[in-house]
């Protein structure tokens, strides 16, 4: 099956550099210079994965994220020429799986989308479970049901509508159910990289899921913080 990647960029150099390198990997790519352009496909094609670059004249790629969330689970990166914590926070924040500073290695850029591919293929319902190598497919207990098969989510009876990296860090906080996960192993589990200390992508998604639980960040019910050591789900 064809794997299609949107890209969205102004700087027309950029786009067509990261255009050349996925096409040379087997992708099919939608390009676009512009915002509603990118919306205008968001709704038209079907999409594996989103490339946006955060300042785009028109409709800014921050906008864009948030429109995809709406509706769609599929990964996305972010890139920018900020390096600002905040702003790699807010795009974390609103639903971006991933986040890339200009200048960039266009190889390491194509590693980061085979990473988001494979957890989105491993977590969502197109892609297919080993149960040879996890036997759990489902984890249910205090009113929390998350399946890997169907990749739903659901609290208390409702919906938990969860991005392909949000479900994998909650599916690995369900497999070590009481016991203290860091934030380094919960990155290099969910993102495949070495973390760095002064990294907050963790933190970011988890107040993440936390919002969409209704959970209270000071007292949560689910994901516990155990200070200065990691998170837990009791």
């Amino acid at each position: 099956m064809q794997t299609n990647i949107l890209v969205v960029d102004d700087e027309k150099e950029i786009a067509d550099l990261v255009e050349l390198y996925l096409r040379n990997e087997g992708y099919s790519v939608h390009k676009y210079y512009s915002g509603q352009e990118a919306l205008d496909c968001i709704e038209s094609e079907e999409l594996d994965l989103a490339i946006l670059d955060v300042m785009i004249p028109d409709i800014d790629g921050f906008t864009i994220c948030q429109r995809i969330r709406e509706h769609h689970h599929y990964p996305v990166i972010m890139l920018t020429a900020k390096v600002e914590d905040m702003d790699k926070i807010m795009g974390l924040t609103i639903g971006a799986d991933d986040y890339v500073t200009k200048p960039f290695n266009p190889v390491e850029l194509v590693a980061r989308v085979k990473a988001q591919l494979r957890r989105y293929l491993r977590y969502n319902t197109k892609g297919v479970v080993d149960e040879q190598e996890e036997d759990a497919v489902e984890y249910d207990f205090s009113g929390l049901i998350i399946n890997k098969e169907t990749h739903k989510c659901m609290l208390y009876g409702k919906n938990l509508s969860l991005t392909p990296t949000e479900f994998a860090l909650l599916w690995y906080l369900c497999e070590n159910k009481g016991r203290v996960v860091s934030s380094e192993e919960l990155f290099e589990a969910v993102w495949g990289e070495k973390y760095l200390d002064n990294n907050n992508t963790v933190m970011a998604h988890i107040g993440r899921l936390r919002e969409k639980m209704n959970e209270p960040a000071r007292n949560p019910k689910f994901i516990k913080t155990v200070w200065g050591v990691g998170y837990q789900i009791e």
